[in-house]
C-alpha cells in the first residue's frame, strides 16, 4: 500500500529559508516586508498576489516568479522609471500592464525606496466606483 506522502508546511518553510541566502531576490523582498513591518513567508504558489505585500487589502509590492520585484505606481512614475531604463514593464497574457513596474536584484538599492511610493500611492490612490446591477 503506497501512503500518499504530504510536506510539511513547516519543513517547506525551514527550508525556503534557509536557502534564503542564495537567493538576493528572497532575501531583499523579505527586506522590503521588514522595512514597512510586515512578516512575509515566501510561497510556491503561482497565484498572483501569493508572494505580495498588501495595505487595506491592496497590492502594492509583490515578488515574481522570476524573483524580481513587482510595484504599483501611478502611470506617469512608471514611464519615468520605464524611460530611465530604471525597470521593466509588468506583461500578463501577452498585455502590459499599467501602473505595474518590476524591477531586478540588480536594482536592489531602489527597492526600498520605490516600495515605500508604492504603498504611499495604493493608500491615497481612490478606487473607481463600481456600478450596480
Amino acid at each position: 500500500m503506497n501512503a500518499r506522502t504530504r510536506r510539511d508546511p513547516a519543513i517547506t518553510l525551514f527550508a525556503t529559508l534557509m536557502t534564503m541566502d542564495h537567493d538576493p531576490a528572497i532575501a531583499l523582498f523579505a527586506a522590503v516586508a521588514a522595512h514597512h513591518g510586515e512578516t512575509w513567508v515566501p510561497s510556491d504558489s503561482v497565484k498572483f498576489g501569493s508572494n505580495a505585500l498588501r495595505v487595506n487589502g491592496k497590492i502594492y509590492a509583490a515578488l515574481t516568479r522570476k524573483r524580481h520585484l513587482l510595484l504599483k505606481l501611478p502611470p506617469a512614475r512608471v514611464a519615468g522609471l520605464l524611460a530611465s531604463g530604471r525597470g521593466a514593464p509588468m506583461e500578463s497574457g501577452g498585455r502590459i500592464m499599467r501602473g505595474w513596474i518590476t524591477l531586478s536584484p540588480d536594482a536592489a538599492e531602489s527597492w526600498i525606496p520605490l516600495s515605500n511610493e508604492a504603498r504611499k500611492f495604493v493608500t491615497t490612490v481612490a478606487q473607481p466606483k463600481r456600478k450596480r446591477s
